[in-house]
């Protein structure tokens, strides 16, 4: 529940947007400014409102819009889509999201690099999806983001399958990506779909160590489970961007860039308005 304090915070945040809560503040166009494209030596002088474009981006991907139903003092619509596919191209908005990550650990007295991580993964419905799988667990036809977060919750890694690949095949293809960006993490929390063989050798030989958090068999009814609940409420963050309910990109990379647009949004809002 929100305290009187939290909502007085949101609000003194709400008045520093221009038209919508999605809206960069000053203090938050400051941070990511200097992380913008450099206009080129030649040609003709770009015209471009690079922070339009990310607004516009927020916008759409906070609120669930398609592209073409953007307010028009975002400009054409066409033109904010080309930059966002631009600068996902770019992983400006991964870099964005990296660099708040380790700047908010720093800001709570934490090491910038994590040390420990929880995988899980969460199956959503793909309509446009160019391949898609049957999920038979969850019941749902689309796609499957397999994810690793610190012990707070923070977004470390994600990966885009289709749903009919497992928890356990999912998460051998991030252990190496995880290993190359965030390469002091050496424990990792899951549930009892990781512990599978395949899984836990290439996790040894990438020197991890993988502790299982079981559910206790006496167990009735939803109960909390030791870091395992962080996790689930990293998606619950992405649920509250709307664009992030159902997956509605065609291609992986535009997904990934969607989810760190979200993810690295909650960041900069923290770190700029502590």
């Amino acid at each position: 529940m929100w305290t009187h304090k939290t909502r007085g915070r949101m609000a003194a945040i709400a008045k520093k947007t221009k038209r919508y809560p999605s809206d960069l503040t000053d203090e938050e166009w400051e941070r990511i400014a200097p992380l913008m494209p450099k206009p080129g030596r030649t040609g003709r002088p770009r015209e471009i409102d690079f922070r339009e474009v990310i607004n516009a981006v927020r916008y759409l991907v906070r609120s669930g819009c398609g592209w073409r139903m953007l307010p028009v003092h975002f400009g054409p619509w066409r033109t904010v889509y080309g930059w966002f596919r631009e600068l996902a191209r770019r992983f400006l908005f991964q870099t964005i999201h990296d660099i708040e990550l380790m700047l908010d650990r720093e800001r709570s007295g934490r090491e910038a690099s994590p040390t420990a991580a929880v995988i899980d993964s969460q199956s959503v419905k793909a309509p446009q999806a160019q391949t898609r799988g049957y999920d038979a667990g969850k019941k749902i036809v689309g796609r499957k983001r397999h994810i690793a977060v610190d012990t707070d919750g923070r977004l470390l890694m994600v990966n885009l399958t289709p749903a009919d690949i497992s928890d356990s095949a999912g998460a051998q293809m991030i252990l190496a990506a995880i290993r190359q960006r965030w390469p002091w993490v050496k424990h990792l929390f899951a549930d009892g779909a990781y512990d599978r063989l395949m899984l836990m050798d290439k996790a040894a030989y990438l020197d991890f160590i993988v502790e299982i958090i079981r559910r206790s068999e006496q167990q009735k009814g939803f109960a909390v489970l030791p870091r395992r609940w962080v996790v689930e409420r990293t998606f619950g963050w992405m649920m509250r961007w709307r664009r992030l309910v159902r997956d509605y990109e065609k291609r992986i990379d535009v997904s990934t860039a969607m989810i760190h647009v979200a993810m690295g949004g909650i960041l900069i809002r923290r770190n700029a308005h502590p």
